[in-house]
């Protein structure tokens, strides 16, 4: 099947100040954001592999991304959105310092066993961990399909989202619990890779923050050895928002 190139938007304002910034309006990337969203760009381009899509959350940190990414590209991919790809709705703790979180008794809850966590409700609502990976995985293998019966086997497509997003993503990948999410890093302005088949995904790459893609694009001749292994593993506690969201 087809290969996605999972994109986490460029640094923010949030991102520099450690606060969680979930579904606040106005989070945009700052100067470090935008360059770091024009160099995955350009790696794109160099790999020369046409994107047979464009799907983005509709948060503007990542729009402004995948336009950035989009405008490197000689076929510049139509720009699509869907909030299924939106960050994870951190309701009450949106907008709230990270070294503040840490104090709260949720803070273990999201740490230890995330699959049981849920952020309350507040200006903005909140939902569980378990609800944002279930929509996320299910809009990315939705998309996936979608893009292999278009495009055939070989086609590359972009999905450009958020760490916490990413994250479940690629523990799914992966065959990992829900509550070992947290084991994997995803940095702003990163490339993780994933490969769906009929039997099982192949997690190419975790938080690939420089060097060339065109090693990852399918080939025929690969006689379907298409593997691959989790880096990135974490160590302590991991932020929330994969780093401020």
């Amino acid at each position: 099947m087809a290969t996605v190139l999972l994109v986490r938007h460029g640094r923010t304002t949030a991102n520099a100040s450690g606060t969680l910034a979930g579904w606040l309006p106005g989070v945009e990337l700052d100067e470090v954001g935008r360059e770091a969203a024009r160099a995955v760009g350009a790696r794109l381009a160099t790999a020369g592999m046409p994107v047979a899509r464009l799907v983005s959350s509709p948060l503007p940190r990542c729009l402004q991304t995948a336009r950035l990414l989009a405008d490197a590209l000689d076929d510049r991919p139509v720009l699509e959105t869907t909030d299924d790809l939106g960050e994870c709705r951190y309701g009450a703790w949106s907008g709230r310092l990270l070294s503040e979180l840490a104090t709260e008794p949720l803070w273990r809850v999201v740490q230890d066993h995330p699959s049981a966590a849920r952020f309350p409700d507040g200006e903005l609502p909140g939902e569980s961990i378990a609800e944002m990976a279930a929509r996320a995985v299910a809009a990315v293998r939705r998309v996936d399909a979608e893009v292999e019966a278009a495009h055939g086997a070989q086609a590359v497509w972009v999905a450009v989202s958020h760490g916490d997003v990413i994250k479940a993503v690629l523990a799914d990948a992966a065959g990992a619990h829900l509550d070992q999410f947290q084991r994997f890093v995803v940095d702003p302005a990163s490339v993780s890779i994933v490969r769906y088949t009929p039997t099982r995904p192949f997690l190419l790459r975790s938080n690939d923050l420089g060097g060339p893609l065109d090693a990852i694009r399918p080939r025929p001749e690969s006689g379907g050895q298409d593997g691959g292994s989790p880096s990135g593993v974490a160590s302590g506690d991991a932020a929330v928002g994969g780093g401020a969201g």
